[in-house]
């Protein structure tokens, strides 16, 4: 049985744990039991309440479940493995060998089938951060994946950050990432606002930017957004 968070020299392994599960009682039981056995857990509901969680302070152990509503725990666990040495559990009432390997060839390192008893989760989760090693190098926060969603009026970030974009904005940013990575000239630009590309007062480009870079920082997100002196805008990533 296990009481406590075991120790190694001396010093408790107390891993940060990031749980999710879209299951409330099944959540609210798992994060309180674990708790209660040493870990320091938080329960999220959903893949974009994980990855802000991420962004922000990366996590020793995800233990996730597959059935989410949105990006489900298989997606995550790929996500999180291409460029995280985060340890993953999957914890999740789908029991078949198939299920099984599918979530092991995705990037899970432990996969247990609900119901799951909190003592046998606690174990797996402190046997799995020994493995890793208790002094892992700081890692870099999730790579953004900036997309255009609902008919291009929102922009995200793929991390769990989305801006409700204005017209002229959506209608900006809209040209831009039809030649992502590539200068699109301030005339092009101005076409896709439905200007006259002669009778347009073109310092307009440079107040649209300004404003979207603004509103993205107050939203934690930083554009890829750049100026290309003389020439046009890029968004880059």
């Amino acid at each position: 049985m296990i009481d406590e968070v075991s120790e190694q020299g001396g010093n408790a392994i107390s891993p940060l744990v990031y749980l999710v599960d879209d299951d409330g009682d099944f959540r609210e039981e798992m994060v309180f039991g674990l708790s209660r056995l040493g870990l320091d857990v938080h329960g999220f509901h959903s893949a974009a309440a994980l990855y802000r969680a991420y962004a922000a302070k990366p996590s020793d152990i995800v233990i996730l479940d597959i059935g989410l509503d949105g990006e489900d725990g298989l997606s995550i666990a790929a996500h999180l493995r291409a460029s995280q040495s985060v340890g993953i559990v999957m914890a999740t009432a789908r029991g078949s060998i198939d299920d099984r390997v599918n979530g092991l060839e995705k990037g899970a390192d432990a996969y247990l089938v609900k119901p799951i008893d909190v003592r046998e989760l606690a174990a797996t989760v402190v046997a799995l951060n020994e493995r890793l090693g208790r002094h892992r190098a700081p890692l870099p926060p999730p790579t953004p994946r900036w997309t255009l969603v609902e008919g291009g009026w929102v922009l995200t970030d793929g991390i769990g950050h989305r801006l409700r974009l204005t017209t002229s904005e959506q209608c900006f940013l809209g040209r831009l990432f039809s030649e992502r990575g590539e200068t699109v000239a301030r005339h092009a630009l101005v076409e896709a606002l439905g200007a006259d590309v002669h009778d347009f007062n073109y310092a307009h480009l440079d107040t649209i930017a300004s404003r979207l870079r603004r509103r993205a920082e107050k939203a934690n997100m930083r554009l890829p957004l750049h100026a290309v002196r003389g020439v046009g805008f890029a968004f880059t990533d």
